[in-house]
């Protein structure tokens, strides 16, 4: 009886598959962990365009800026933010600016609802609705 060393094709397809499974699980996962991490990008985005506005409007008689070059230039901001991914329906909309009000929206990744974005002044109409799809800063005064 001769002794054979080597594995039968069997046990080569069962463990093939097996890493074929585990590869597809983490490709999954670590594209799920990249729409989370571009979300709280977003979020942290908006968060420090609506910080600025704040300051802003404590700073300059009330009222808020009427433009992005207003909150880069008086310091407030580096730079206004661009989306994470900045490509197709992911490119932020500051909409229009006010002194009296203002509404920016980001699109999120990671929302269960659907939906798309609204007709007609879209931040404004996304920040009467509260749509799940955005997330919306307003002012706070």
């Amino acid at each position: 009886m001769k002794n054979k060393k080597g594995f039968t094709l069997f046990e080569l397809l069962v463990s093939i598959s097996i890493i074929a499974i585990l590869t597809a699980l983490a490709t999954v996962s670590y594209s799920l962990a990249q729409r989370k991490a571009r979300d709280a990008r977003r979020t942290q985005d908006m968060d420090a365009v609506r910080k600025a506005q704040e300051l802003f409007y404590s700073q300059n008689n009330y009222l808020y800026a009427a433009s992005a070059a207003e909150l880069t230039t008086g310091g407030f901001l580096e730079k206004l933010p661009t989306d994470p991914k900045n490509s197709g329906e992911y490119v932020y909309d500051f909409g229009t600016w006010d002194a009296l009000s203002y509404c920016f929206c980001a699109k999120l990744e990671n929302s269960d609802l659907d939906g798309g974005k609204p007709t007609g002044n879209a931040t404004d109409d996304l920040c009467a609705m509260g749509n799940g799809d955005y997330y919306c800063v307003k002012q706070q005064q």
